[in-house]
């Protein structure tokens, strides 16, 4: 019997898990960063000391969970957002400070991945498609942080690599969120307060997404909605408005990535992938694969399951 364990200090969320690769039995705990009321997120140095008192309280909870500590195998940790050179945010540091001292203490050997690994790594584990981790194909990491294309391939070191092929060109899809969300009165985070408020509109304006090359903008939106709240458009359209967009955008870049790369498999992973609107508009068209919503956010399932098949654990 083997556990790995993995941990993620990302800049929403402190999370922590553990699995049991023969046994296919996953713990996960997680909680969000305290953001105040009608803030739109942290300083680097809030979050640095959130995760400082949280990470303690999780970590005891997943060691409480898992049967037989004895059994543990590996560490795994994500140390920054993305594979690109000077990638970097203070807040991993927390994770990656107590996934040493676990390592040292326990004398298990200590892997280390990106945050946007984890989350890729997470959506095949949740989708059950981790076979396509032997060959290339397009995946897309869509956070409050993040709104990448990415092409990714086998690596020997890291198990997957992920080429950022496509971004957003100004606001993360994410923060679009967040944002709309913040002029309607819904908390942050606001994505699952969006999703359901939109499930209620009759109708929304038309979208037309605009993008350069492969890459998006969002900037835009965000001043449109405002407009239409402003001249009193229902609170319900603007939501369905808002994410009509980013799934157009969605669509839009995914078309033109695989005219560029060729056919192959699309993965949505990232918190904003839990949408079902998103989610079933993609899936229609493209036959797209997400984790399924409690893998979709801040991931340290991702991690683990990283973390075991990079000691050679049997994963499915």
């Amino acid at each position: 019997m083997s556990t790995y364990i993995g941990l993620d200090t990302s800049n929403y969320t402190t999370s922590v898990a553990a699995l049991q690769a023969e046994t296919e039995a996953l713990w996960q705990f997680k909680q969000l960063l305290p953001v105040k009321e009608g803030e739109l997120g942290l300083r680097q140095s809030d979050a640095v000391f959130h995760h400082v008192r949280q990470l303690p309280e999780l970590t005891e909870a997943l060691c409480r969970a898992v049967p037989s500590l004895d059994t543990l195998t590996a560490i795994g940790v994500s140390d920054r957002p993305q594979e690109a050179d000077g990638s970097y945010m203070p807040c991993f540091l927390v994770g990656l400070g107590a996934a040493r001292q676990l390592s040292a203490v326990t004398g298990c050997p200590l892997h280390i991945f990106t945050h946007q690994q984890g989350h890729v790594a997470a959506a095949l584990y949740g989708s059950h498609s981790l076979e396509l981790l032997e060959k290339p194909f397009l995946a897309f990491h869509i956070s409050g942080g993040t709104t990448d294309a990415l092409l990714v391939t086998p690596h020997s070191d890291t198990v997957l690599s992920c080429q950022v092929v496509a971004s957003s060109l100004d606001l993360k899809a994410g923060q679009l969120v967040d944002r709309v969300g913040g002029m309607l009165g819904l908390p942050f985070p606001a994505g699952p307060a969006l999703d359901k408020l939109a499930q209620t509109a009759a109708s929304s304006k038309k979208v037309k997404p605009v993008l350069k090359e492969e890459s998006a903008h969002f900037s835009g939106v965000e001043n449109q909605c405002r407009e239409l709240l402003k001249n009193g458009v229902p609170h319900e359209e603007i939501a369905l408005f808002c994410l009509r967009y980013i799934q157009a955008a969605l669509e839009e870049m995914t078309a033109r990535l695989l005219q560029k790369y060729g056919d192959m498999p699309v993965v949505y992973a990232g918190g904003v992938m839990s949408n079902t609107i998103i989610r079933k508009a993609l899936t229609e068209r493209f036959g797209g694969r997400f984790a399924p919503p409690e893998f979709s956010s801040d991931n340290a399932v991702g991690i683990a399951v990283l973390t075991a098949l990079k000691e050679g654990g049997n994963v499915r």
